[in-house]
């Protein structure tokens, strides 16, 4: 068994209340009505522009961690500025969390929240035909089934208008694989996100979803991250491959799980620039 981490809140809090001059940032935008059950409430997205931008820029659309069942946009706004600091309108997305929803309304409101950008992004400078997305951990894992699964795309009248993904030390890209072969308490969040069927655990597993019109993809793993991680991402790119994709894959040798994340308050890391090159050669 493992742990996921999180991002340390009291840094985060820090660092995500401070905005840059040249950043315009608009927050509490809601992009999905709550359901008539009450079980999924009001979601809400933050979004950071560049100040006086000319033309239309590419839009990243980021997904938090947290286990499926805990983490808010809010401490995350350091992605968003640090984004928009370099000329892409970023996107910081809540969505439902376990119990209350499993990986299926996830995905559903990540889909939503894609729709969103796509009818609304001009207003904020961003260009609805150069939507990328991307997540850390277990949103890394929603962003690949995102980006592969055009059914939750379809169910909104829409093709997938996913150009792109970016997976930074992604959990459960084989959750099929994972909980068959452990046991957990009848009640674990894992069962809680991805029910005690199996055939949904599959359907939850973006790596049994490849197809050969998917959108391109970025990965990013800690050499130091947990082992379920790294196991599962060292699966995920031997698929992609046998699948005829060539992913633009980095193994971060000194990193772990969180510091994978964090190391986006440093402006001058690299992953920045290489992030945005991916976008603007798909």
């Amino acid at each position: 068994m493992f742990r996921f981490l999180t991002v340390p809140v009291l840094i985060a809090t820090v660092f995500s209340s401070c905005t840059f001059k040249n950043v315009v940032p608009d927050k509490d935008i809601t992009y999905m009505k709550a359901d008539q059950t009450g079980r999924v409430h009001d979601q809400k997205l933050n979004v950071f522009s560049p100040r006086g931008s000319n033309g239309l820029s590419e839009v990243f659309l980021f997904i938090h961690g947290g286990i499926w069942n805990s983490g808010k946009r809010d401490l995350y706004s350091f992605i968003g500025n640090g984004f928009a600091n370099k000329g892409v309108v970023a996107v910081i997305i809540n969505y439902p969390l376990s119990p209350q929803a499993n990986y299926d309304d996830m995905a559903r409101a990540v889909a939503s929240s894609i729709k969103w950008v796509r009818d609304n992004i001009r207003l904020y400078g961003g260009d609805p035909e150069k939507i990328y997305i991307g997540g850390h951990s277990a949103g890394g894992h929603l962003a690949a089934l995102i980006a592969v699964q055009d059914k939750y795309f379809s169910e909104l009248g829409m093709k997938n208008p996913v150009r792109g993904a970016i997976l930074i030390d992604a959990a459960g890209v084989d959750m099929y694989d994972y909980l068959k072969g452990n046991s957990f308490p009848e009640n674990h969040t894992y069962y809680k996100t991805f029910t005690h069927d199996q055939s949904e655990w599959k359907k939850g597993s973006p790596i049994y979803q490849l197809h050969k019109d998917m959108p391109p993809m970025m990965v990013y793993v800690g050499g130091k991250t947990i082992p379920f991680i790294a196991e599962g991402n060292d699966k995920f790119i031997k698929a992609l491959k046998n699948q005829g994709d060539e992913p633009e894959y980095h193994v971060l040798k000194k990193k772990k799980h969180v510091a994978m994340i964090t190391q986006f308050f440093n402006l001058s890391n690299p992953c920045y620039d290489e992030i945005i090159s991916f976008m603007r050669r798909h």
